[in-house]
């Protein structure tokens, strides 16, 4: 489908419903990955099963994107950013209060428009200025610490948020300094980096004993690391599919309800509750990552979104 044609609208539900989809899957990954840890495999662990499966995968379907990837050196750099932004990710939401993690991933336009500047050499305007002014506001409140009187990370879980989101803002700004490489290609990158990061940060981690080793073979863990590497896989190509057949603005948007899928599923199942400073910094948070996607709606019929992945 032509990318000037505008959508059907059953079309274009569709493509929304696959973006919802993908927020909603990694809305709720926090759970399984929680319930994984109880039955002693910690989140490395889990997401290097989890990628190194989906590289296998994708690896039978396009077997030519391996020699498309090796042929292409620079990729490296996306192999660690999304294997970072996957490993900080998931162990932060299994460690950390939900809500407050996805929030702090969330300062991705402070990010992406500093790695933009620096690596595609775009301008940086007065409204972009106006948006890092509004993030980074709201992770101060977020990050307010009565104690000290400064706005700094207080957990691990709270770094690895904000680690997990600059690296995720640099995936997505690779991505589209690489746009001409195929998709299939970069996607596995993607996939490698979240296998190669995640499971040698845990060998490395049990290696120092500050992780425990993977748990002796037993079917509960195996089947349930399974399942939830087929449905981030899943996650992952209904996102491949909403992206390409919907303006990037349009996109952006959809992929904030990943933010209320945590909010509900951490307050529902993991019993958190949302703190008026949360509330407040998060909407802060929010609205810079909707502002940010607002300039690209007038060339809403003629942009697409990347092949973005986490």
């Amino acid at each position: 489908m032509s990318a000037s044609t505008p959508n059907p609208p059953a079309a274009r539900a569709v493509a929304i419903g696959c973006l919802l989809l993908n927020a909603l899957v990694w809305g709720v990954s926090w759970w399984p990955f929680r319930q994984l840890n109880a039955l002693g495999l910690h989140s490395l662990w889990a997401t290097g099963f989890a990628f190194g499966l989906s590289t296998v995968l994708i690896s039978l379907w396009r077997p030519s994107a391996w020699p498309a990837m090796l042929r292409r050196p620079q990729l490296l750099w996306m192999v660690l950013a999304a294997g970072v932004t996957n490993a900080a990710f998931n162990w932060g939401v299994m460690i950390g209060e939900v809500v407050r993690v996805v929030l702090l991933f969330y300062l991705m336009p402070v990010w992406s428009l500093l790695l933009a500047r620096w690596l595609l050499h775009e301008p940086i305007t007065g409204a972009a200025l106006g948006r890092i002014a509004l993030a980074i506001g709201g992770a101060t409140i977020v990050l307010w610490q009565p104690q000290t009187g400064l706005p700094l990370p207080s957990t691990l879980a709270d770094g690895l948020g904000i680690v997990g989101g600059a690296s995720f803002a640099l995936v997505n700004v690779l991505v589209r300094r690489h746009r001409e490489v195929p998709d299939e290609t970069r996607a596995l990158a993607m996939f490698v980096g979240g296998f190669v990061v995640a499971t040698g940060l845990a060998a490395a981690l049990a290696a120092g004993g500050t992780i425990a080793a993977p748990p002796a073979a037993a079917w509960p863990w195996i089947a349930g690391n399974l399942a939830l590497a087929l449905v981030l896989l899943g996650g992952n190509f209904a996102l491949q599919y909403g992206a390409a057949r919907l303006p990037a603005a349009v996109t952006a948007i959809v992929m904030l309800s990943e933010v209320v899928f945590a909010a509900l599923s951490s307050v529902g199942l993991g019993g958190e509750t949302l703190g008026a400073r949360t509330m407040a910094g998060g909407l802060l948070i929010l609205a810079a990552t909707l502002l940010a996607s607002l300039p690209t709606a007038a060339s809403a019929h003629a942009a697409r979104a990347p092949g973005e992945s986490r």
